[in-house]
């Protein structure tokens, strides 16, 4: 907060007043004040004319407020438990100013005092600032920030003094922020215009003469038709052209003085008729002056209905264009929800041009600002998805939907998106993985055990083959030795057969044969070489009987 602290009225405060949002403009602004309209504040401000007070209002109520301010500052400090002083500020970008009418030192509470009223301090004890001091309450607030206020509503005295404690409320001063940057751009486009006057008196036609009219069976006396000149004159002056307040208004009197024509024109006739029967030409001309009368009365009176009808409508038409040209300009305007933008309902109950115009031109400024806010919340959403969550534009196809949410609930969307994504993605990695690791680990496993298995084949293959190779050879030998020992057994076998001494031999004793040998018989040695021939023991018997049968002959 900046201290300025102008003296109020004085004409350095007043052009201080000029150039910035004040605290005491804001329920205007925001069209919460029954005392101005929008439009006025925005003639006021553009115009640079300050607002006139009249000598009534600046005694009672100016003046009045400045004394009832001055018995009830002891009441509010003994409140507050400290001094309160007087200061006018602006906020730290120096844009909103205000006048506080006290303050304590270390700047942590505000006083606002307002005169006694039965209607606000019905409100206060209900424990709500009154509407029509909300705004300038929280503007305040938003100029001296982390404070509080103690708004009080008195006539100076304790026994007619209420109040309660306001604390800052950041969502509306949101809002009277966005207020105040809608009425700049008004403004910057505002053609100051003299504000309407109070109520248009408009226009009532020419007085007609008073007509008169005296019958003695016959008309001795009339001036009837100078009278039916200006009539029918001042009837055609009556315009029809309707596009003003005033206008309307002197087409309202046209409607009341065609009908008083009509009634005085009706009693005349009367009164001529007390007098004699029938007199053709005074009855016409009267009745030609009257139908004259009526008629231009009712078409004023369709015509006031069907102007103000398309007047109301076409203040009704451009609101809504308008509104909705704004909306359609928006930077985010793919995104902006439907705003209820009642220029119907606050017609209602307006009668006049201005009042129309003037209660569509308030709810223009309420819908733009709300309007605004939810397109700067929106704006600053899709920046901060643009710029942190830009590789994750999928988690936020509802943009739409969630677009609108506060920037903390938002980001805390995102965040919350973006954290499960990727602890859902680590985990899918991970399982991943694991899967790879442990398809990894089973084929090694099943590599191994081939390796492991066709090792242990080639080391059977290379034993079973020593094996056999072994066996083999011994096989051979066996049967060499049993070979060799056959015949040494057939030579001695051959030699008894023929009587003829053997000759000794020694069979090759095998390594592992004993020293000593049984001496084979006639089968086993037939039976040795039946085996080493491949022949049947009848060949080996008939080898056998044709050696003998050639060494007998021999």
């Amino acid at each position: 907060m900046i201290i300025t602290n102008f003296k109020s009225n004085t004409d350095e405060w007043l052009a201080h007043r000029r150039l910035h949002s004040n605290a005491s403009e804001a329920p205007i602004m925001m069209s919460a004040s029954p005392y101005a309209t929008r439009n006025e504040l925005l003639y006021q401000k553009s115009s640079g004319l300050d607002k006139e007070f009249s000598a009534w209002f600046q005694k009672n109520i100016l003046d009045k407020g400045h004394f009832v301010e001055a018995n009830a500052r002891p009441i509010a400090e003994k409140i507050v438990g400290e001094e309160l002083y007087p200061v006018s500020a602006t906020d730290d970008e120096g844009r909103l100013a205000a006048s506080f009418d006290g303050i304590t030192m270390l700047e942590a509470i505000n006083w606002e005092c307002k005169q006694w009223n039965e209607g606000k301090a019905a409100d206060v004890r209900a424990g709500r600032v009154p509407e029509c001091d909300y705004w300038q309450v929280q503007h305040q607030l938003a100029v001296n920030e982390d404070s509080e206020t103690l708004y009080m509503v008195t006539d100076g005295t304790e026994e007619k003094t209420v109040y309660l404690w306001v604390k800052p409320n950041q969502e509306d001063i949101k809002r009277l922020k966005a207020g105040w940057r809608q009425f700049d751009t008004d403004m910057a486009e505002y053609v100051p215009q003299a504000p309407a006057a109070p109520k248009p008196e408009g226009k009532t036609p020419d007085a007609l003469p008073a007509l008169r009219i005296e019958l003695t069976g016959a008309v001795s006396a009339s001036n009837l038709s100078e009278f039916r000149e200006i009539a029918i004159a001042a009837i055609n002056k009556v315009s029809t052209d309707l596009k003003t307040d005033e206008d309307f208004v002197s087409a309202e009197n046209g409607v009341k003085w065609c009908k008083d024509v009509e009634t005085r024109l009706a009693a005349a006739k009367d009164h001529a008729l007390s007098q004699t029967q029938t007199i053709d030409e005074l009855f016409r001309t009267i009745d030609s002056i009257s139908a004259e009368a009526r008629q231009k009365r009712l078409d004023l009176e369709k015509l006031v209905k069907s102007r103000k009808e398309s007047i109301k409508l076409e203040i009704l038409t451009e609101s809504r264009q308008e509104f909705s040209d704004y909306t359609r300009k928006l930077s985010v305007a793919q995104y902006m929800p439907a705003i209820n933008a009642d220029f119907s309902g606050v017609m209602k109950g307006k009668r006049t041009i201005s009042s129309l115009q003037g209660a569509c031109d308030d709810e223009m400024a309420r819908v733009k600002i709300e309007a605004s806010g939810i397109a700067e919340t929106i704006s600053a959403n899709l920046t901060y998805a643009k710029e942190e969550a830009f590789d994750y534009k999928f988690l936020l196809n509802d943009f739409g939907q969630i677009c609108q949410k506060p920037a903390d609930d938002f980001i805390a969307i995102v965040k919350s998106r973006i954290s499960e994504h990727k602890e859902a993605e680590q985990a899918r990695l991970d399982a991943e993985r694991a899967k790879i690791r442990a398809e990894e680990e089973a084929k090694a496993r099943r590599e191994a055990d081939q390796k492991a298995a066709a090792e242990r084949q080639a080391e059977q293959k290379q034993a079973d083959d020593a094996r056999c190779t072994a066996e083999q050879e011994a096989l051979k030998a066996k049967q060499q030795e049993q070979i060799e020992r056959h015949a040494a057994e057939a030579q001695v076998f051959k030699a008894e057969m023929v009587g003829e001494p053997a000759t000794k031999t020694t069979p090759p004793v095998s390594a592992t044969a004993p020293q000593t040998m049984k001496k084979p018989g006639t089968n086993e040695l037939v039976d040795v070489l039946a085996n080493h021939y491949d022949v049947d023991h009848t060949q080996v018997w008939g080898w056998i009987f044709e050696i003998k049968t050639q060494e007998a002959a021999a």
